[in-house]
């Protein structure tokens, strides 16, 4: 019988680059949620291993054993047909194949950090959907399930950011690490705190990427906090409610039409606003 598993896109609310280690891995310090758009897979036990990519995004995603989702299975120690449905942009800020393989692990029954963290830096991080802060080099993870859910807009203005280009890029590798993270008794809280916060690696993802600067001045008009998401070029803009969002959504794919653009809101336990 099928299983079937969907890998949220990861979101970097915040992104403060703290230190580099000699090994050349940098340290981080990071507020992250997990939205309701993602990719979906589909899992056919069998005796041999096979991957078959569809969707909007599968245009380049390799179907053999260098893609994680291929890994992932491997170190569950399952064979079979997945069929993975790319429905996120890839190379793009939002943990796209990183939340696949912690899908794969998550749904083939071996969910655990060893695991996760053989197969990359990102994966552990994406094993729950339960917002988390993340430390180190990704190893540390503290849950934060009050977190209030956020109604966002996603706008990807197109580009393949290579996140090694991108931290190389980077001018200054020591920051302070996010102010006091607790919790947040409702979003007012979470948004007044977030705007006090950055993203380290924006600067570095534009001078690469130009596009983002354009991506940002577009949910800027109408968003109450637009930043840009893990390494780039997806950017994301926090609205009041639901129907903010999708009003900017439909305002900005008229505007743009060749971009990747979706209203969503972020999964958790924590307090929404009421549409």
């Amino acid at each position: 019988m099928a299983t079937e598993a969907f890998a949220p896109a990861k979101i970097n609310l915040t992104l403060h680059v703290t230190a580099q280690r000699p090994d050349g891995y940098h340290m981080l310090d990071s507020l992250v949620v997990f939205a309701d758009v993602g990719d979906r897979l589909t899992f056919d036990p069998g005796p041999a291993m096979s991957l078959a990519v569809t969707g909007p995004f599968a245009a380049g995603v390799p179907a053999d054993g260098s893609n994680l989702v291929w890994r992932a299975a491997e170190t569950a120690g399952w064979t079979g047909h997945i069929t993975l449905e790319k429905n996120l942009p890839h190379g793009a800020g939002i943990g796209g194949g990183s939340s696949d393989a912690a899908a794969v692990l998550r749904a083939l029954g071996q969910p655990d950090l060893d695991s996760a963290e053989a197969l990359g830096a990102d994966v552990p991080v994406c094993l729950s959907a339960v917002p988390k802060r993340l430390q180190g080099i990704g190893e540390i993870l503290t849950p934060l399930p009050d977190t209030p859910v956020l109604d966002l807009v996603l706008v990807n203005p197109g580009g393949h950011l290579p996140t090694p280009a991108v931290f190389k890029a980077l001018e200054h590798k020591m920051n302070d690490p996010m102010e006091g993270v607790a919790t947040w008794p409702d979003r007012a809280w979470l948004l007044d705190w977030l705007r006090r916060q950055r993203n380290d690696l924006t600067a570095p993802a534009m001078q690469l990427a130009p596009q983002i600067a354009t991506a940002l001045a577009a949910l800027e008009q109408d968003a109450q906090l637009a930043r840009m998401s893990g390494s780039g070029a997806t950017c994301f803009g926090i609205y009041p409610n639901g129907d903010a969002a999708q009003r900017a959504a439909s305002r900005i794919a008229a505007e743009y039409p060749d971009w990747w653009v979706t209203p969503a809101h972020s999964l958790g336990a924590g307090p929404r606003a009421v549409n």
